[in-house]
């Protein structure tokens, strides 16, 4: 059976934070004619993380002074304030992104997954291949964050340990000894959080992040982590090694083996994966120039190999800045939306509400990451 093509100004490929976000920029600018799809729900990737996990960012119910929450994506909204908490977990900030969905009567097409972007001949656009049939439309916003793509094969027999996010609950795992393989803020969240529970943990990692001196988060570790791991560390449970390079893990009769290039740690049970994520651009990387592994993007954030391919979220980087956390990233919305809207004739006047509120940066040339953190 032959399914419709559906036309739209826009298609954003995501509902997450970056996605949603960006759709209320669009809404703000008084278009109509565009929608959200994501392969999962709204907010799916945030759902999934393990009950223990908190967002490492402070929210701050700060409107009385006329700042934004850390942890918002739009103006006048605060998971904070929605929610009577600091650092809220995943099911909670999901709830808060579906809430700014309804509120904003925002177009979303879930459990949609797209399986191919087409650019169409002379810059006029672009045809999605999607589960729900296809879509044609003049721009596409990609928003599909990294979280659904977990690096699952780092070293030879990796495919014998868990990776952190196909964790519901630390809570769930038996055993008493665990090994962590990755230091930073996943693989300190999971140490803390086992060793919570009374467990004991080993942490091995290339780089030893923990001790960095980097104030920017994208980097290093955050404040809220490193308080966390120093309670963690003072209970003697927890064992942290750098300048660690995994090689191989084996699976040994009674357990698993874990080799570096000098040294070999045994664990009882399947060492825990806290590698990372791949960037989710990977999905349609023949759409980009790549350099150094990541995306080279125009100053509005669009792809310099295919115009009308735009970025939010995440995988946007600049040369020395990294848009990496909810509350760096957002300020591309305004940015991305303001490009379309000229393109498209439209007035952008309604985002300068943006710029005011600083949820608008349009000027990368006078930045450094101090001034994003």
């Amino acid at each position: 059976m032959t399914q419709s093509t559906s036309f739209y100004d826009v298609v954003i490929v995501g509902a997450g934070p970056a996605g949603v976000g960006c759709a209320v920029a669009l809404r703000e600018l008084g278009l109509d004619n565009f929608i959200l799809v994501d392969r999962l729900q709204v907010g799916a990737s945030f759902s999934r993380w393990p009950v223990e996990m908190n967002l490492i960012t402070p929210s701050f119910p700060s409107h009385g002074f006329g700042l934004l929450d850390l942890n918002a994506i739009t103006l006048k909204t605060s998971p904070a304030l929605a929610f009577r908490r600091e650092h809220i977990n995943g099911q909670q900030y999901a709830l808060y992104l579906q809430t700014v969905v309804d509120h904003f009567q925002l177009p979303v097409q879930t459990e949609t997954d797209v399986l191919a972007i087409e650019p169409l001949s002379q810059c006029r656009g672009f045809i999605l291949k999607t589960s729900g049939g296809d879509f044609t439309t003049q721009f596409v916003i990609w928003a599909a964050g990294e979280f659904q793509y977990p690096k699952l094969n780092p070293f030879l027999g990796a495919d014998h340990c868990i990776h952190n996010s196909q964790i519901r609950s630390w809570s769930n795992l038996p055993g008493d000894e665990f090994t962590i393989i990755g230091g930073y803020e996943s693989g300190m969240d999971a140490a803390t959080h086992l060793v919570a529970l009374g467990k004991k943990v080993r942490v091995l990692d290339r780089t030893g992040v923990w001790g960095s001196q980097e104030t920017d988060p994208s980097v290093s570790l955050s404040p809220y982590t490193l308080q966390r791991l120093r309670l963690a560390h003072q209970t003697g449970r927890l064992e942290l090694l750098s300048n660690v390079s995994i090689g191989e893990v084996k699976k040994m009769p009674g357990g698993y083996a874990v080799y570096s290039e000098y040294q070999k740690w045994l664990t009882v049970h399947p060492p825990i994966l806290c590698t990372g994520f791949e960037t989710s651009l990977k999905q349609i990387a023949p759409l980009f120039h790549w350099s150094e592994n990541h995306a080279v993007l125009n100053e509005q954030d669009e792809s310099t190999r295919t115009p009308g391919l735009f970025v939010v979220g995440p995988s946007v980087r600049h040369p020395g800045l990294i848009f990496c956390f909810i509350y760096k990233f957002r300020q591309r919305f305004a940015v991305v939306a303001h490009a379309i809207a000229l393109r498209l004739g439209i007035d952008p006047a309604p985002l300068e509400t943006y710029r005011q509120s600083g949820l608008f940066l349009d000027d990368l040339s006078c930045c450094d990451n101090d001034c994003i953190c």
